[in-house]
This record gives C-alpha cells, sequence and structure tokens, in this order.
C-alpha cells in the first residue's frame, strides 16, 4: 500500500481535438480519480511531447501511454490503462520501501 500522500506528477501533452492541437485534461479525469482512490496526490505539470502522458514518482517515469487511448471522463474503474497505471505506481513505491 503507498505512504499516505504520496505524490504522482502527471505529465500530458496536447492533443487534436476537432482540429485543435492543446493540452486539455478531460481525458485525465479517471486517472487522477484511479490514482487518489489508492492514497496518491495527484499534480498535473503540461509537457510538449504531443498526446503522451506520463507518470513520474520521485523523478523517475514509472509509466507511459497514450492520452488519447485514455477513457473520456469516469472514475478509471472501468479503464484498462488506469489499471496498468496503478500497477505501475504501486511497484514503484513498493521498490521504495524495499530499499
Amino acid at each position: 500500500m503507498p505512504q499516505k500522500n504520496s505524490l504522482v506528477i502527471v505529465q500530458y501533452g496536447p492533443y487534436e481535438s476537432c482540429g485543435i492541437v492543446e493540452h486539455r485534461t478531460c481525458r485525465l479525469d479517471g486517472l487522477q480519480a484511479a490514482l487518489k482512490a489508492d492514497g496518491h496526490q495527484c499534480v498535473l505539470e503540461k509537457i510538449h511531447d504531443r498526446i503522451t502522458v506520463k507518470l513520474i514518482v520521485n523523478g523517475e517515469c514509472v509509466h507511459t501511454c497514450n492520452i488519447t487511448d485514455l477513457q473520456f471522463g469516469g472514475d478509471g474503474q472501468l479503464d484498462p490503462l488506469c489499471h496498468q497505471a496503478i500497477d505501475a505506481v504501486r511497484d514503484a513505491f513498493r521498490c521504495l520501501s524495499n530499499t
């Protein structure tokens, strides 16, 4: 189980929607909800890498995915990418606690 208030930085790039490329957080709602439900504190950080999401734990990237593959809205419970991301974050904190 993660430490209380464990910090996860969610870096996200811009993607195209309706012909406009910009940073949007609506596809990150489920991921943020899943991370918070698992006891993590999330910080969103814009990056220039298009359509990319990176999860950073203690300065290291533990998971990367395509932002457009995340489900729009929701709580992340039915999104398989959110489950993969949570598992990667848990593994990262498990490794940290073992050292």
